[in-house]
Parts: C-alpha cells; sequence; structure tokens
C-alpha cells in the first residue's frame, strides 16, 4: 500500500495536520519538527499528494505563464519564472495564447490554477479583464492592457526608443526610418512615443514612406518592412525597428539588396536578444533585464495571493542603449 501522510505522522510523533504543514515549510511549525517530519518522510518514501493538497485547502499551488511560444522573449522568461515559483512553493504551467484564444480563458477560468502571469496582452485584451472580474489573481508582464488595473513589470520602452533617437541624431542622421510593432501592444505604442516625441523635439520628422508596422514582432516583419522602406531613389540613412527580431529581418533584407550596415544605413533594434550580439550581427540595441522582470513578476503573483487587497503595483525596469557595429556611421 502507498505510504500516507499518516504513517509519517507515526513515525514522527506528531499530528496529521503538522506533517501537510511541516512539509510546506510553514514557519509556525518548529525547525526541529519540520526536519524530524522531513526524515520520517524520507525513510518512508513519502511524496506528498497534490491532488489532495488541491482538495483539502482549495488551492492547487500552480500559477499559469501565458505566453506566445513563437515570440523569442519566451525562452528569456519560462527558467526564471519557473525557478522563482518553484522557490516559493508553486509550479508553474504554461498555457500558449494567439490573440483572444477561449480555449485559454477556459483553462484560466476553470479555477485549476491559482493565478496567472499573462506575457501577451494586448492593449484591448479582453483576458486581463475577465480574469480581474473572476478574481483570479494575475500579473501582466513586459506588456499590459488598458482596460484593467492590475499588477505590472513592465520595461521603461519610452526612454530606451529615446536613447535611441538621441544616438542616430548625435550621429548627424536626419533621414530616419522605422519599423514598429502592432498597434495594440504597449510595447510597440511606447517604443513609438518614445522614438518620434525625441525627434520631435529636434524638428526631425520621420515620413510615412520611411515608416511600415509589422503585425507581429518578427523576423519577417522587419525582412518586408525594410525592403519596402530602400526602394527608390531616396531613403534613410538610420532606421529604428521595434525589437531584435525585426532588426536581424532588416538586416538580412540589407545584405541581399547589397545595401551596407551601416555604411548606408545605420539600424538598431531593442531587447538585447542572445542573437544581437553574435558576432554576424553586432547589432547596437536597447537592453532590458528580462530575467529580473520574470523573477519580480513570479514573486509579485504570488504575493499578490497572500494579500488580495494589498495596492496594485507597477514596476517599471530600466532600459539600457548598448552600441555595437550596425549604428558605427556619422553623417
Amino acid at each position: 500500500m502507498a505510504v500516507t501522510s499518516h504513517d509519517v505522522a507515526r513515525l514522527a510523533g506528531v499530528s496529521q495536520p503538522t506533517v501537510s504543514r511541516a512539509l510546506r515549510g510553514d514557519a509556525r511549525v518548529a525547525e526541529a519538527t519540520r526536519q524530524r517530519v522531513r526524515e520520517a518522510a524520507a525513510a518512508l518514501g513519502y511524496v506528498p499528494s497534490e491532488v489532495g493538497r488541491s482538495l483539502s485547502t482549495r488551492a492547487t499551488h500552480q500559477i499559469a505563464m501565458v505566453a506566445d511560444l513563437e515570440n523569442p522573449l519566451y525562452p528569456r522568461l519560462v527558467a526564471p519564472i519557473h525557478d522563482t515559483l518553484i522557490s516559493l512553493g508553486y509550479r508553474m504551467v504554461v498555457l500558449a495564447e494567439r490573440g483572444d484564444d477561449i480555449s485559454t480563458y477556459e483553462r484560466l477560468l476553470d479555477r485549476s490554477v491559482d493565478g496567472a502571469i499573462l506575457t501577451t496582452s494586448l492593449l484591448h485584451s479582453d483576458l486581463p479583464w475577465r480574469l480581474h472580474d473572476r478574481g483570479l489573481p494575475f500579473v501582466q508582464l513586459n506588456r499590459a492592457s488598458d482596460l484593467v488595473d492590475s499588477d505590472s513589470i513592465t520595461a521603461d520602452n519610452r526612454a530606451g526608443a529615446a536613447a535611441v533617437a538621441r544616438l542616430f541624431l548625435g550621429a548627424g542622421h536626419r533621414k530616419l526610418g522605422a519599423i514598429f510593432g502592432p498597434a495594440e501592444t504597449s510595447t510597440s505604442r511606447d517604443r513609438e512615443a518614445g522614438f518620434r516625441d525625441t525627434l520631435q523635439d529636434a524638428d526631425v520628422a520621420v515620413p510615412s514612406r520611411w515608416v511600415r508596422r509589422g503585425t507581429a514582432f518578427t523576423y519577417s516583419d522587419g525582412y518586408a518592412g525594410f525592403t519596402a522602406i530602400m526602394q527608390g531613389p531616396d531613403h534613410p540613412s538610420a532606421v529604428f525597428c521595434a525589437n531584435d527580431m525585426v532588426a536581424v529581418g532588416a538586416l538580412n533584407a540589407a545584405a541581399e539588396l547589397g545595401i551596407p550596415v551601416p555604411g548606408q544605413v545605420a539600424v538598431a533594434g531593442f531587447d538585447d536578444l542572445d542573437v544581437a550580439s553574435w558576432p554576424c550581427f553586432r547589432l547596437t540595441t536597447v537592453r532590458i533585464d528580462l530575467e529580473a522582470m520574470a523573477r519580480r513578476a513570479a514573486e509579485m503573483v504570488v504575493k499578490r495571493l497572500d494579500d488580495p487587497g494589498a495596492a496594485m503595483v507597477h514596476e517599471t525596469f530600466p532600459a539600457a542603449l548598448v552600441e555595437r557595429a550596425t549604428s558605427a556611421v556619422t553623417r
């Protein structure tokens, strides 16, 4: 027969509820008692049942991470979220979302998880509002919705894009283009605003013929956008890309078109993904600490579970310009 918590209790000389609390690391149980319970559990080969715990506490001890698995940011977020949640006594469940996917709503709203970390929110996304309406704690990471106030962790996208604009201006560029991201994302909105506002302060405009907007933040958006912008005899001397994958697409388009970077056109991205530092790209970009943001989001959702009535927290992480080879030219 399977070993139960009652067997552990008998061996450790404590009650069954004490076994449960001790194995959860409950501070109300003395450390000596917790150690005795752990030793008894190890001796008997006892493994706590999450199903049984869920039935008794009405908590699953699972947190869902809602992510777009095709987004290159995903691998940078999953490990720190997973590790932080484990250290806090929770498991991570990954739910893939593409747009307003009703199946994702159902898996969150059926109470099979205690909370969620949302990384795919659109400005008018329905999901945050639905979770708020149902009382499921959640944190918005990297992106945020305008429809509901919630805990959020974002980068200083405006400041990062403004730094790129100042870099271009300082190098003498006045003919500027951009490949922005989807208009329905807070990241694209804020990066565009930071870039345009800084140029406007310097009396420099971005002509519409030198602007493209992607449907996502993908290589294809960058490749197609750069190709379109560089058509004709008149083209920009510098192009700001919504993120690094867009910039990589732009760089490959430049190579196929025979346009030297930065000799003829400077290029900058955003995020500082690993690919940005590869010797074949050496992309000028904006660095944000995605791993620290992810860890903080995991801590924040657990804190919200512990204190549902606390004031909402909005944290902004700094963004820092990283100059590499794609912006070295001056004009």
